[in-house]
């Protein structure tokens, strides 16, 4: 049974489809990759797991009992944590404090100064996170939401605003924590290459359904995943 099971979601706007009988699927321990265009649903899809948002239609389920009868606020307290495309942190709290917050529904048994650690973080533990460089406030972030002791980690575009060498980084670092924290990873992200280098398994949509899965290798070969992203002419009309 994999532990994150989405089955013929749809989720409509209106009249906009942004998201079309999506099923996907993934495992304990996997890195999971999610990607398409701008306009794919991505971000729809990905909103509908943490409860964020509810689908018109379809299941969702987190080791095999349902999300969908999990209350928003809940859903931390089964295994699940996410970051959010822009920082959403306590400004004139230091990055300990920050952390400690991510605990409060704590399911693992790390303390808050141990995930410093392993995030390298313990430097500027007793800092404001006002002022800190972007790329720590992401890693700050990152340790909050491993404070709750998830199995399931919710990443959404990890590597925006990074440099080259802070997304190189964020990769090893991906997988570092897949690893030391015992848990499966499913990224929403733009930046190819960190997908195809860190993923076991990635998940294509485009105009809200999905159009290829597999290893990043042949995903990254699928003719129709090259056509979405290289040859289409056609507008986007669903949400990111």
């Amino acid at each position: 049974m994999p532990l994150l099971s989405v089955e013929h979601v749809t989720r409509r706007f209106g009249g906009v489809v942004a998201v079309d009988g999506v099923s996907l699927a993934v495992e304990g321990g996997q890195i999971a990759g999610l990607i398409g265009p701008n306009g794919a649903g991505k971000t729809t899809l990905f909103n509908l797991i943490p409860r964020l948002d509810r689908p018109d239609s379809g299941e969702i389920a987190f080791d095999g009992q349902s999300l969908l009868k999990t209350r928003p606020h809940r859903v931390v307290t089964r295994g699940i944590a996410r970051t959010f495309q822009n920082v959403e942190l306590f400004g004139t709290m230091t990055v300990l404090e920050n952390v400690l917050v991510g605990g409060h529904a704590r399911r693992g048994e790390r303390d808050a100064r141990e995930i410093l650690d392993e995030l390298e973080l313990a430097g500027v533990a007793h800092r404001r996170v006002d002022g800190l460089p972007f790329g720590t406030l992401k890693r700050v972030e990152l340790a909050r939401a491993l404070a709750s002791g998830p199995r399931l980690l919710l990443l959404d575009e990890p590597a925006g605003g990074l440099s080259h060498e802070e997304v190189d980084e964020l990769g090893a670092l991906i997988r570092r924590i897949r690893s030391s924290f015992e848990l499966s990873v499913m990224l929403v992200e733009h930046h190819m290459n960190l997908v195809m280098g860190t993923a076991d398994r990635v998940h294509v949509l485009d105009f809200g359904r999905k159009i290829a899965e597999g290893a990043p290798a042949e995903v990254r070969q699928n003719p129709a995943v090259i056509e979405a992203y290289l040859g289409s002419e056609q507008p986007h009309h669903a949400p990111a």
